[in-house]
């Protein structure tokens, strides 16, 4: 698709996603040629009417250049023309008004740390004065309108971005690095694991997403605890040298374990579990040396103990509406068998001091000890969130900023009426860490 095209639907996504109806659009895109079958159905299960929406605008600029022609005309015979017309409507160009600052007069200084601040009547040059006074009172030339260059110096180019002084994190290389998702949806009858509805798509969402932020994307499906160790163990020693970041996303059962470095461990389709800080481990700068100083991100999607946590009470102003319902699950397995009613949720440990290895961070989609939850029809409400926040966000926040949001979000859900989630993250990496995303 041609940039231009690009850049229309990526302004106006918000609206499409919140009015276009996808459902009448397959068949005459399908006709038409701008997506297969294959990539319709999987439009289709990305969730809700909205999840499907964004999903098509986000795959409609993946296709070539007739794409956008062909997209209008499926929206016009789809009785959408409102939709077509917002999209062809020229954005509003943005005038420039700069304020007219009259020079101040040079006799009867006034020392303006004692001056009261004007009301709407006062001298607008006295305004000047009081709201910058550095800039006219250390001033030591001949021209006494002329402002000191530290207090104008020219912005950067590029996107803006909170923070935007602090130093970041080199994230330029293309494609940025490697990404490895191991989700485990099918566990064996003798792993006395229950299957994790909904993983599925999580793995999806996920794939797209780092895909759009230029990552090489592989996903592992139903693995054991051997095929785990072996495809970490390969990607820790691939050549990473002209990449910038290395991503490992795990999505399956979990279980408590004895650690001193980061908490849990998720199993296997076998029923056997790797340790998070066995994961970690392997991508050190000692078994990982051409990562050294990039930032190593883990996202963990799975129960951090066999607790469901109901909540407290809380203000109004603290909380904005549930979201929940009866098909929602937990990623945990109980360490007690004693337990029937958990005994379809996954697990996580912690409880232990940490050393702080650099670079690495671990973002887990429950708090250490309580269970994680999932819908089986739309996903984890972790991963859901992430993906969200991620194509919300990503352009113009940090990577601690976003999950900070997701932490927000998913607090906020209740399962089944009364339980609820709290995500959290060990964060060693030393700088912000932006994503690139397309302009």
């Amino acid at each position: 698709m041609e940039e231009q095209h690009k850049k229309i639907l990526q302004r106006n996504r918000i609206n499409l996603v919140t009015v276009m109806d996808p459902l009448v659009l397959y068949e005459p895109l399908f006709e038409k040629g701008v997506f297969t079958m294959d990539m319709i159905d999987t439009i289709k299960s990305s969730g809700t009417r909205r999840d499907q929406a964004r999903q098509l605008v986000l795959d409609l600029e993946t296709r070539g250049n007739r794409a956008f022609p062909l997209f209008l005309e499926s929206l016009r015979e789809s009785g959408q023309q409102g939709l077509i017309e917002t999209l062809l409507r020229a954005p509003p160009v943005p005038t420039a008004v700069r304020p007219v600052v009259q020079p101040l007069p040079i006799s009867s200084p006034m020392d303006v740390n004692k001056q009261k601040r004007p009301d709407k009547s006062s001298s607008p040059r006295l305004s000047v004065l009081l709201l910058y006074p550095r800039i006219y009172r250390n001033n030591k030339s001949n021209n006494p309108t002329a402002p000191e260059k530290e207090y104008f110096k020219p912005r950067p180019e590029g996107r803006t971005r909170r923070d935007s002084l602090q130093q970041s994190y080199k994230m330029d290389s293309s494609p940025c690095g490697y990404c490895l998702i191991i989700n485990n949806a099918d566990f064996e009858p003798q792993s006395e694991l229950s299957n994790r509805k909904g993983s599925n798509i999580d793995s999806e969402k996920l794939e797209r997403r780092f895909l759009a932020l230029n990552f090489t994307v592989e996903v592992k499906t139903n693995l054991k605890q051997r095929q785990i160790r072996h495809e970490l163990s390969a990607l820790s020693k691939k050549d990473h040298s002209q990449y910038d970041c290395c991503v490992v996303i795990m999505l399956s059962h979990g279980t408590e374990v004895n650690h001193s470095r980061f908490p849990g461990a998720v199993y296997g389709t076998d029923g056997s579990h790797i340790t998070v800080q066995d994961i970690t481990t392997l991508f050190n700068g000692k078994n990982c040396p051409s990562l050294q100083g990039k930032p190593k991100l883990f996202f963990i999607q799975a129960c951090g103990g066999d607790e469901r946590d109901i909540g407290f009470d809380a203000s109004p102003e603290e909380t904005g509406p549930s979201v929940g319902g009866q098909d929602d699950q937990t990623d945990a397995i109980t360490t007690s068998s004693s337990s029937e009613s958990l005994s379809i949720t996954d697990e996580v440990d912690a409880r232990t001091s940490l050393p702080t290895p650099s670079d690495i961070l671990v973002s887990y989609s429950t708090f250490p000890g309580f269970v994680s939850w999932r819908d089986t029809k739309a996903g984890s409400w972790y991963i859901e969130t992430l993906d969200r926040i991620l194509e919300e966000n990503a352009a113009t926040h940090d990577l601690a900023t976003m999950l900070m949001m997701v932490n927000n979000e998913v607090s906020q859900n209740s399962a089944k009426g009364m339980y609820k989630q709290m995500p959290g993250s060990f964060n060693f990496l030393r700088k912000l860490l932006y994503f690139q995303t397309s302009p």
